[in-house]
């Protein structure tokens, strides 16, 4: 007998950014054990795909086209997804971009502002509409709690040269992420973060093409590989179900123990 609290069944999750790479991983595995799921994607066509692929498993799928950045399309997006779905569990928030430049001091300010508006401020406004809906549960006698799950990034941590928007993105979402935990715990809500390592996702199309980015990063990763969007759906469903209902406030690296190399 599987261990049953790692059974979704009944779960509503939204994971933005979740029509492809890690955001995708985690939907796929969501699904699998049983959770009814939301993707949020600003491209249209890459939802519908996303959903053709999980026609077959048996949970309710909705697609919502939401930038994340808009304030109003996500308070609109979060309140249509209630609706339709009557409840939401677990917010993945992992919609981001990347954005560098040549060098910091050459570093475009319209590109900061993208950067801080998808990675940064639609986390904060993401998490906003969720902790109202969670609390507003909470306060009417639902007992379930909820989960709060933001994609940050080794580069929290770790230097990552020309690409400071970026980083200081993910260091402030860890910082976020700890403050929700503190302030919703009593409503039995959750609040995690998981920073990925190096994964092959769009995002690092470049990179994983490139023989001397392999053989001076990636052969140091001592896993030896790429990380995958699979690699992502174990500690998704862990942290959507109620087998996590004590851990909240941490964060998860999942890089392949590059970090500690």
């Amino acid at each position: 007998m599987a261990y049953q609290p790692f059974d979704l069944t009944g779960k509503v999750a939204l994971v933005t950014g979740g029509n492809g790479g890690i955001g995708f991983g985690m939907v796929e595995a969501l699904a699998q054990a049983g959770a009814d799921v939301v993707i949020w994607g600003s491209n249209g066509k890459k939802n519908a795909a996303a959903a053709e692929t999980l026609k077959d498993a048996g949970v309710r799928v909705l697609t919502q086209v939401v930038d994340v950045s808009d304030e109003t399309a996500v308070r609109e997006g979060m309140a249509e997804a209630v609706r339709q779905m009557g409840r939401i569990d677990t917010v993945v928030a992992n919609a981001g971009i990347g954005g560098g430049a040549s060098s910091f001091a050459d570093f475009p300010t319209e590109t900061y502002r993208r950067v801080l508006a998808v990675n940064l401020d639609g986390v904060f406004f993401t998490f906003r509409e969720a902790c109202k809906h969670m609390v507003a549960r909470a306060e009417g006698g639902d007992k379930a709690g909820g989960s709060l799950v933001v994609i940050s990034s080794l580069s929290a941590y770790d230097g990552a040269p020309r690409n400071e928007a970026y980083a200081a993105t993910k260091g402030a979402v860890i910082s976020m992420i700890r403050a929700i935990a503190v302030e919703h715990a009593r409503y039995g809500v959750r609040a995690n973060a998981i920073l990925p390592g190096w994964i092959a996702t769009d995002m690092t199309a470049g990179a994983q093409g490139n023989d001397k980015f392999n053989d001076a990063v990636i052969r140091r990763v001592p896993v030896r590989r790429w990380g995958q969007p699979a690699d992502f759906g174990g500690i998704a469903v862990y942290l959507a179900s109620d087998a996590s209902a004590f851990h909240t406030g941490d964060s998860f690296l999942i890089d392949g123990g590059y970090g500690i190399f």
